[in-house]
This record gives structure tokens, C-alpha cells and sequence, in this order.
């Protein structure tokens, strides 16, 4: 197994992505502590966890208060003895499909705001640890919004584009401690909108805007991918268990592209 005897935190844990990407660290040996705002969907996680044999533990976690997040650190490690990896899924509602000349300055801000403090917030608290027994990985996620100029995605491309700067400065800064950065990159995955989640409610508000269902929204999307199809939860979660592990020691201050050929570069 390729995390053996590693603990996890997984913010957003009781989401779709972060539960996909909880679910394979477990499978492959970790221990992994979910931190949410919803104890009902972190509970759901954690037993799906247990029953397959995994570790698990859950606490409501606020990512958005730093006293809340070095709080709960200090409970892991107090418990834990150390923490190994640090990944940041947590999402909230915010608007896509208008134009930015029509977009409020709050509805543009929102988006930026929150990805930016969350990551910084539970990447330092992770990174202060991690300096102390020099290793440690910490994984973020964006999409192919950081890159694309035509998205129509107000303020959230934005914020993508700053979670990966900050992802390759956390790496600068990290890496002569034994600290690794990466940040995945899917596209949209029809999955976690269809699991009723924030994802959902972007997507259903975009497809209202555009005068379609959902279902046609998604019809469209595949066809500009290279692959002419979306990524899974599973190519997610699979991709973040190898760039947790020592396999990718070599990995760091990069973006590993899981848009399905939707952006390239």
C-alpha cells in the first residue's frame, strides 16, 4: 500500500471529491481525519471507511477561522503523533455564467476570497508541523478556469489561478524543509454535481443562465476535451494517492493536468 502508517487531513472530507480522495488514502494504509462543516456527510464517509477496514475520524471544522483549523491540528498530532498530508476540497456557492461587466463586486470577490484564506489557512497550519519532522505533502485543487480567458466564470477562475500560485509558492518556501506542493487540475466532474453538493448549485445556476437543463449542459462540455470525456472522481483520487506517496518525491511546486485534455499546458 503507498500510504502506509501516513495521517491525512482532508478538509471538505465529506464532499464528493474530498470523500473520493478520503475513501483511496484510507485503501492504501492511511489514517485520515475529515474535517466539515456537515457531520451527517463526514459520518457517511468515515463509515464507508471503516466498514472497508480504514482508519477514520471526523470533527466540524470551519477552514475559514484559523483558530478553528490550528485547533484541530493540534488535536491530530496531539493524537496522531504527526501529520504527512494536508488536502484542501472544500467548495461554496458562488456564481458562474455572467459576464463580468454585469458581475457585483461581491458575487466577484466571494469565489477569490474564500479559496485563497482557506488554502493559505490550512496549508501554513499543516506546513508549521510539517517542518518540524521535514516531510510532508500538501495537495490543492483548482480546474482549467485558472487558464481559460472565454469561461464566463466570474470571479472563480480567478481563484483557481491563485490557489496554484500560492501552490508554487508554498513549494518554494517547503521544499528545502523536505515539503512537497502540488495542486490537481480536473475539469468538471458530472459526478460530484449529480451528488447534490455546492458543485450542484454552480452548475445548475450556469445551465439556467444558458436557457438548458443540466443534462444538456453536460452533453456539450465533453466534446472540447481531448479525450471527449470528463475526468472521474476515481482519476481524482487516484492521481492525489500517487502524489501523496514517495513514489512522486520529485514531484513538487507542479499541476498535474486532470482535465482530460480540456486545457493543455
Amino acid at each position: 500500500m503507498l500510504l502506509t502508517n501516513k495521517n491525512a487531513i482532508i478538509y471538505g472530507g465529506g464532499g464528493a471529491i474530498g470523500g473520493a480522495v478520503a475513501m483511496a488514502f484510507a485503501r492504501e494504509g492511511a489514517t485520515v481525519f475529515l474535517a466539515g462543516r456537515r457531520t451527517a456527510s463526514l459520518e457517511t464517509i468515515a463509515h464507508k471507511i471503516m466498514t472497508l477496514g480504514g482508519k477514520a475520524e471526523i470533527a466540524i471544522v470551519n477552514a475559514l477561522d484559523k483558530q478553528a483549523v490550528d485547533d484541530h491540528l493540534a488535536s491530530v498530532i496531539e493524537k496522531a503523533g504527526r501529520i504527512d498530508i494536508s488536502f484542501n476540497a472544500i467548495g461554496v456557492f458562488h456564481i458562474q455564467g455572467i459576464p463580468l461587466t454585469d458581475l457585483t463586486i461581491e458575487d466577484f470577490n466571494l469565489p477569490i476570497s474564500v479559496y485563497t484564506a482557506t488554502n493559505f489557512l490550512t496549508a501554513t497550519a499543516a506546513a508549521r508541523h510539517m517542518i518540524k519532522n521535514r516531510s510532508g505533502v500538501i495537495l490543492t485543487i483548482s480546474t482549467p478556469g485558472a487558464l481559460m480567458a472565454n469561461g464566463m466564470a466570474g470571479g472563480f477562475g480567478l481563484a483557481n489561478a491563485a490557489v496554484e500560485g500560492l501552490t508554487r509558492q508554498l513549494a518554494g518556501e517547503l521544499g528545502p524543509h523536505g515539503i512537497r506542493a502540488v495542486c490537481l487540475r480536473p475539469d468538471a466532474i458530472p459526478e460530484a454535481a449529480m451528488a447534490g453538493s455546492h458543485t450542484r448549485e454552480v452548475f445548475d445556476y450556469r445551465a439556467k443562465l444558458m436557457n438548458v437543463s443540466l443534462d444538456e449542459l453536460f452533453s456539450m462540455m465533453p466534446a472540447r476535451t481531448l479525450l471527449q470525456r470528463f475526468p472521474t472522481l476515481s482519476d481524482v483520487a487516484e492521481t492525489a494517492v500517487f502524489l501523496a506517496s514517495d513514489k512522486a518525491g520529485a514531484l513538487t511546486a507542479t499541476v498535474a493536468n486532470l482535465s482530460c485534455g480540456s486545457i493543455v499546458g
